[in-house]
């Protein structure tokens, strides 16, 4: 098990392999879809984003309302394909990773080989779970998007595993090729 303390550097993400298992700690944007299209509006219209993305680990998230005394409500991760096409833009902006779940587009795998950056898993349904790795969360940006806005979390040994490395390997394409040749 690994430990890394965001932001990340070239070298942190340099140094992880598909199938290593972190946790991380510090600082994670959150963000999910209709926030990624005010960040690709923002670019296309030559302004800069609310956020500053460099060394930057970007959750896919849009957690639930926060209970009373409670610091967020589940945070469980999103399908990260959906934000495929505005990936590439805000890996070159200096992101250095991204958690969520499912596979990612040979584009961005390509992107972030590119770019040396990331791509962390999060376990889909164990939002619950994960809040509690949850320390603090603000709204940073786009607060009239409700859940969809960017947060700045702060997390304490955040788990998560590299789906995708700097080398532009893939653990699910890995996993499903080794398990083919598996005898009966």
């Amino acid at each position: 098990m690994r430990r890394l303390r965001t932001p990340l550097s070239d070298a942190d993400v340099g140094s992880l392999r598909v199938g290593d298992r972190v946790l991380l700690s510090g600082v994670l944007l959150a963000a999910r879809d209709a926030a990624h299209l005010r960040f690709a509006d923002a670019l296309a219209g030559g302004e800069r984003l609310p956020v500053d993305l460099e060394g930057q680990v970007l959750y896919y998230v849009g957690p639930s309302p926060a209970r009373p005394g409670e610091v967020i409500g589940s945070a469980g991760p999103t399908t990260a394909s959906r934000m495929d096409r505005f990936t590439p833009a805000l890996l070159a902006l200096g992101l250095k990773a991204t958690i969520g779940k499912g596979g990612r587009s040979p584009e961005v795998v390509e992107a972030m080989r590119r770019h040396r950056a990331v791509y962390f898993g999060a376990v889909g349904g164990t939002g619950a779970l994960l809040s509690r790795r949850i320390r603090a969360a603000e709204v940073v940006a786009y607060e009239d998007l409700g859940p969809e806005a960017v947060r700045r979390l702060v997390v304490e040994d955040f788990p998560v595993i590299v789906v995708n490395d700097v080398e532009g390997r893939d653990l699910f394409q890995e996993e499903k090729a080794r398990y083919r040749r598996l005898p009966d």
